[in-house]
C-alpha cells in the first residue's frame, strides 16, 4: 500500500523538517515487532518479558526488562530514506560502551533474499533524555526488506517510522526460521559492549541464519531463577542458548540453580536444543574454573540421562584466537570484534542444533 493510504490520525512533529515524510506508529501493520513486547497502557514501554515475571526474579531484572536488547521491526518498502521518531526514558552513558549501543538504532537492510546490509545508526544526542529524531538516507529507492535494531541498554516508550509519503510500505516475510532463539545470560548477552545494537552475538547469528530470536540478557542480573525459567519454558522457540555463568554470585548459588533451569524448560519441551555457554575469557581464575565444572556436569548429567539435544560450548574457546586479547573493552566485555568471535564459536554449534543433526 502507498503511504499516502495509511491513517495520519497519528501524525507528529518532527525535527526532520520534510512535509513528504509521514510517520507511522511500528505497533500498526504492515510492520511487525521481533523480540520485544509493545508498549500498552499496562506497560507504557516496550519490554522482553511480561513485567510481573520481570518483577519476580530480582530488582536487575524489574528495572532492565524495559531496555530493548534484541528488539527489531521489520517492514518493506521503497521510500529512499528511513526516519524514525522515538520517545526514550533515558540513554544510559557508560564509560565503556558507546551511546549507540546503549541508546541508539540500527537500520539493515536487503534485497530479492540477499545478506542484510548495513545502512546506517540512528544516533542520539549526547545528552539526549526523552529521545530524538534521525535519518537515514538510501542510494534510491528500490524495494527493499529493512530491519531496525532497537537499544541494547535504553528503554524505548515510543517509535515511529518515517517514510516518504509516496513510498509502498509493506509486511515483511517470516524470518526463515520462525520460531525464535532464546539466549538468556548477563551483560554480555544483553550486548555490552557493542558499538551498535546490530553487533550483539545474538543480532549477527540472527542475520546469517535468517532466524528470529529473544535476548533475555540482564546485566549483572540473571541468577537463574525459577520465574525466569518458567517464563522461558512457556515460550514457543526453536532453541536455547543458557549463558548466565557469571551473574550467579557465587559458584555455590550457580550449582543450586543451573540444573534446575535446564530441568524447567526441558520439561517443558523435550526435544528441543539446549546450548550451555561458559563465559567467554580464555584464562579462568579458581572462581571461574569451579563454575565452567558446574556447567560442564549439568550437561555431563543430561546426557548421561540421554539427552541428545543438548550442547556445551566452552567459552574459553571464544577469543582463543589471533588478537583475542582486543576482544574486550575491559576484559570482560566483548567488543564488536569479541562479539563476531561469540557468533562465529556458536554459529556451527546453533547450525546444527536448528537443523537436528
Amino acid at each position: 500500500m502507498k503511504i499516502s493510504e495509511i491513517d495520519r490520525a497519528h501524525a507528529v512533529e518532527t525535527n526532520i523538517g520534510d512535509e513528504n515524510t509521514v510517520f507511522l506508529d511500528v505497533r500498526q501493520a504492515p510492520f511487525t515487532i521481533h523480540g520485544v513486547l509493545p508498549a500498552d497502557e499496562e506497560t507504557p514501554y516496550y519490554h522482553r518479558m511480561p513485567q510481573p515475571v520481570a518483577d519476580a526474579s530480582n530488582d536487575g531484572v524489574s528495572q532492565l526488562n524495559h531496555h530493548t536488547a534484541g528488539g527489531r521491526v521489520r517492514f518493506m518498502s521503497n521510500s529512499p530514506y528511513v526516519a524514525i521518531h522515538t520517545r526514550q526514558a533515558e540513554v544510559l552513558q557508560m564509560s565503556h560502551m558507546t551511546i549507540c549501543g546503549s541508546g541508539g538504532f540500527d537500520l539493515y537492510a536487503s534485497e530479492d533474499g540477499c545478506e542484510d546490509e548495513y545502512m546506517g545508526t540512528f544516533k542520539p544526542g549526547f545528552f539526549m533524555q526523552e529521545g530524538y529524531d534521525s535519518i537515514v538516507r538510501l542510494p534510491d529507492s528500490r524495494m527493499r526488506l529493512f530491519t531496525i535494531h532497537m537499544p541494547l541498554y535504553g528503554g524505548v516508550n515510543e517509535l515511529q517510522v518515517g517514510l516518504d509519503k509516496d513510498a509502498d510500505v509493506l509486511p515483511a516475510p517470516a524470518y526463515a526460521i520462525e520460531k525464535p532463539v532464546v539466549y538468556y545470560g548477563s551483560s554480555i548477552t544483553q550486548g555490552g559492549c557493542a558499538s551498535r545494537p546490530g553487533t550483539s552475538y545474538q543480532a549477527i547469528l540472527s542475520r546469517t541464519l535468517r532466524c528470529d530470536h529473544i535476548n533475555l540478557g540482564f546485566s549483572g542480573s540473571a541468577r537463574g531463577e525459577q520465574a525466569t525459567a518458567q517464563h522461558i519454558a512457556s515460550l514457543d522457540m526453536s532453541a536455547f542458548v543458557m549463558d548466565y555463568d557469571h551473574n550467579a554470585r557465587s559458584p555455590e548459588e550457580l550449582q543450586a540453580t543451573h540444573e534446575p533451569f535446564y530441568q524447567t524448560v526441558r520439561k517443558a519441551h523435550p526435544d528441543m536444543p539446549i546450548i550451555m555457554v561458559s563465559q567467554p575469557k580464555v584464562k579462568l581464575n579458581e572462581d571461574g574454573l569451579q563454575r565452567l565444572a558446574i556447567i560442564r556436569h549439568t550437561y555431563e548429567k543430561a546426557l548421561a540421562a540421554g539427552d541428545s539435544n543438548v550442547y556445551f560450548v566452552d567459552g574459553r574457546t571464544f577469543f582463543d584466537c589471533f588478537a583475542g586479547d582486543c576482544a574486550t573493552v575491559d576484559g570482560s566485555h566483548p567488543n564488536d570484534f569479541g562479539f563476531v568471535c561469540m557468533a562465529q564459536g556458536l554459529l556451527p554449534v546453533l547450525r546444527k542444533a536448528l537443523k537436528g543433526e
